[in-house]
């Protein structure tokens, strides 16, 4: 009897432990994260289970749990921890829908979207006075006057760093340097490679699970941090040419024909650091860096495919021919979440998305369910704390053109982006799935990717440890936006 005693208090102190050394190591994280609030919780809570580790070893020097008592309260500690195991660690069932990716979410009829109605295209590729602006005005008269006023603020962020002025000056030259690879990269010849002259009529002959491996492994490669295949659905193609970079106006509402029936998505983290200060200058300074790099993988990986004698386009920042969010969930990447941005179970909601199309035969990935839509429908933080309220409270996703999601509303959510200078993303700051992946963290993403209490539970604790709004965190000294 004793021996059985005596291992259940060996077992039990060990796993009291391991309780305090996670409480230990979210403390030091809390702190390395520069979260003040979570900081003093976090102490808190470590002190608590350091207290219990100690009371439990105090009690089993003393013999008590040798006693009747004592063993009744350890044999009903471990059945409370059996228990509470069972609910929060077993996997509860899979929402069927998000497994078949972005079928799942088709609820009627969708429209491909048209480019030119972007908020980005119509402020950036409609000259006053041209032809194409008033041809598109005359048939969506209720933008022109919210679009004049953008352009008389100077463009797409307006005064870029406007927030953090008058000491913005490096954080925006490194945000404009940022800006000119996607710019050059998104030549009409770069973006869709022609084939080498000594490969007319040649190809390169690969199968498709080669094939699969060679171009996942050649985007890793190049500095992508995920990578999936989706097989195309036209609804994700954009319907008409909408944005000019090079003077090219007269593709300005051309059709766009897509025929290829692959694409290689691939994703880039952000740096958790820099994100952690929106709404101010460090978080497009990251925003433009991931879109360089995007550019850059993405050229990368359609010149490969070219020069193994199959076609392939190049979709990034200053060339798109579809939407990648929808393609990202028919890869595997992860779910589209309330903010409107893709949520990854690596990275939550902080990358930055790129894309190759191509006809170069591949295997596509399965999609995944991960929780996100479980855990958006009881979340709210990111719409709570959106200064232009363009994010829906809604408890559940509505339908939207024929399909179901939360409708951002680009316009109010653009119009922030102007008064501040940047692209904002504290929604991308404050969702939970963000916080950086120190060793608790990483624990905890398994949970809340399999249990919808869990979710529930670490949701509540994330409001009690960072705030229901947190706060912009101090940057890397070297992207400090004052003067202190």
């Amino acid at each position: 009897m004793n021996l059985i005693i005596n291992l259940l208090v060996f077992v039990g102190a060990l796993g009291l432990a391991t309780q305090a050394f996670i409480g230990l190591t979210f403390f030091i994280s809390s702190i390395w994260e520069q979260e003040k609030r979570a900081t003093y919780f976090a102490a808190l809570q470590f002190l608590g289970m350091l207290a219990l580790l100690l009371v439990f070893l105090f009690l089993a020097w003393t013999c008590f749990f040798e006693t009747s008592t004592g063993l009744v309260m350890l044999i009903a500690g471990y059945i409370v921890i059996g228990v509470a195991a069972f609910f929060t660690v077993r996997r509860t069932g899979a929402n069927p829908k998000k497994l078949q990716g972005t079928d799942g979410l088709i609820s009627g009829d969708v429209k491909r979207f048209d480019e030119r109605e972007m908020v980005f295209a119509r402020v950036r590729s409609l000259r006053p006075g041209s032809e194409q602006y008033e041809k598109f005005y005359e048939k969506y008269p209720h933008h022109k006057a919210g679009d004049d006023e953008k352009r008389k603020l100077g463009g797409l962020l307006g005064t870029l760093g406007r927030i953090d002025k008058p000491n913005a000056g490096p954080n925006v030259a490194a945000t404009q340097a940022s800006g000119l690879l996607p710019m050059y990269l998104s030549k009409p010849e770069i973006v869709k490679p022609k084939l080498p002259p000594h490969l007319a009529g040649k190809r390169i002959d690969l199968s498709p699970e080669e094939a699969t491996e060679r171009v996942k492994g050649y985007v890793l490669n190049l500095g992508a941090d995920l990578v999936g295949i989706a097989e195309i659905k036209d609804s994700w193609v954009y319907s008409h040419r909408g944005e000019i970079w090079h003077e090219n106006y007269e593709d300005w509402g051309k059709e766009i024909e897509l025929e290829h029936k692959y694409a290689v998505i691939f994703a880039q983290e952000m740096a958790f650091e820099m994100i952690g200060a929106a709404p101010h200058t460090p978080v497009v300074m990251e925003s433009m860096k991931n879109y360089a790099k995007g550019a850059y993988i993405s050229v990368q990986t359609a010149a490969f495919i070219s020069n193994m004698g199959y076609s392939a386009t190049a979709n990034h920042l200053r060339y798109y021919e579809a939407i990648l969010p929808p393609l990202a969930v028919d890869a595997g990447l992860g779910e589209v979440g309330r903010l409107g941005y893709l949520i990854t179970k690596e990275f939550g909601p902080r990358i930055r998305l790129g894309a190759v199309t191509t006809d170069l035969p591949l295997i596509p990935d399965k999609p995944v369910d991960i929780g996100v839509q479980d855990f958006c429908r009881f979340c709210k933080k990111c719409a709570t704390c959106c200064p232009s309220q363009s994010i829906p409270l809604d408890d559940g996703p509505k339908e939207f053109n024929g399909s179901l999601r939360w409708k951002l509303n680009a316009d109010t959510c653009y119009e922030y982006w102007y008064k501040v200078g940047t692209d904002c993303d504290i929604c991308m700051k404050v969702c939970p799935w963000s916080h950086a992946r120190t060793f608790p963290h990483r624990a905890i993403i398994p949970l809340i990717t399999r249990n919808s209490l869990s979710r529930r539970i670490f949701f509540i604790m994330d409001n009690i440890f960072y705030g229901k709004k947190p706060k912009p965190r101090v940057p890397p000294k070297w992207a400090r936006y004052n003067s202190d």
